[in-house]
């Protein structure tokens, strides 16, 4: 619960800044400062293009965009230094806070740095400015400030890792374990000799004439409820993306597991047209080879899921094989009665 309330916390910052900067760019626009009204637009655009704002900031090209935009953000910084040592200063605080969040530690350390020399060397060059040194201060004093905020969110996360085995909408097990708990199958089953396979299980969201984000999102519980009742004991599955989930079979060979995603498939079909969605279900199949590690498996179950929905989707595919197992079925038109 503590994490579904951050990320509806930070959803609800996010959209503040974006109307406050919004608000900033067009009064500095209308004021004649064009320094000021760019810096502001370009911070919005930061906020905009990023996964607090809306969870799809998460695919590409999103993340590049919002780097490029943080770039920018910056230039304009060190732009501030000729054009006026403190004409920016107070974007100066938060700068901290940004890029560690957004950027690795080494880089945006190193920005940091560099920021805090150009300032001092900015206000001892400054002479005309009586309270420059003042200015310095805070501005160390808000980089401090920041380390020690950043230390202690690095810290909890670190503290609390151990417990986020489970996504708390899906109850299905976290993505950060798939290649571990994957790896240690693979082990397991070389060691006994035994059979193993996986299933890439995705939402088909193309054959949807509407948006399907929303509710999507509302019926995720349903749908990792209804995988954990198709599963063993001893299955484990995990959300692998925002619509894709990975099953693994211990002790199950290629044709059994296809038989088993077919049910899976069938079923969240059926669960799908119950609450009025038109969308369908395909999977993708992949049995442990010789040579096999995670990741190759991984990506082998995604290649077929990923065939099986550019051939039309509502299907099951082997990897092995290239032919679909299933025939394309009809879709259904609006909702289940």
């Amino acid at each position: 619960m503590a994490h579904t309330a951050d990320k509806f916390l930070l959803n609800r910052l996010s959209r503040a800044s974006l109307a406050v900067l919004v608000g900033i760019a067009a009064l500095c626009a209308v004021l004649g400062e064009p320094l000021t009204a760019t810096t502001a637009a370009v911070a919005a655009g930061v906020v905009v293009s990023g996964r607090s704002f809306h969870p799809g900031r998460e695919l590409r090209p999103w993340p590049v965009v919002q780097k490029l935009f943080l770039a920018t953000l910056i230039l304009l910084l060190l732009t501030s230094f000729w054009t006026g040592p403190w004409a920016l200063s107070h974007w100066l605080y938060g700068l901290a806070l940004v890029v560690f969040a957004l950027l690795p530690r080494s880089l945006a350390t190193l920005i940091t740095v560099v920021i805090v020399v150009l300032a001092m060397a900015a206000a001892h060059w400054a002479e005309g400015i009586a309270d420059r040194h003042q200015m310095v201060s805070a501005l160390l004093l808000t980089i401090l400030l920041s380390a020690v905020l950043i230390f202690l969110r690095e810290y909890k996360t670190r503290q609390l890792a151990p417990l986020r085995r489970t996504d708390e909408l899906t109850q299905a097990a976290s993505r950060e374990y798939l290649s571990a708990d994957l790896h240690k199958e693979i082990q397991r089953s070389e060691r006994e000799g035994t059979d193993m396979s996986v299933i890439m299980i995705g939402l088909d969201t193309h054959a949807s004439d509407n948006d399907p984000d929303e509710d999507i999102r509302s019926i995720l519980p349903r749908i990792g409820r209804f995988l954990h009742s198709q599963l063993r004991d001893f299955d484990t599955y995990y959300r692998a993306a925002d619509l894709q989930f990975l099953v693994i079979l211990p002790g199950i060979a290629t044709q059994e597991a296809i038989t088993r995603a077919e049910t899976i498939r069938k079923g969240l079909g059926t669960l799908l047209e119950t609450h009025g969605m038109n969308l369908t279900v395909s999977t993708g199949i992949a049995g442990l080879n010789i040579g096999d590690d995670a990741d190759s498996l991984q990506q082998s179950a995604a290649n077929a899921l990923r065939r099986a929905q550019l051939q039309g989707g509502n299907r099951t595919q082997a990897y092995s094989t290239w032919a679909p197992v299933t025939p394309p079925q009809q879709r259904m038109e609006g909702p289940a009665p």
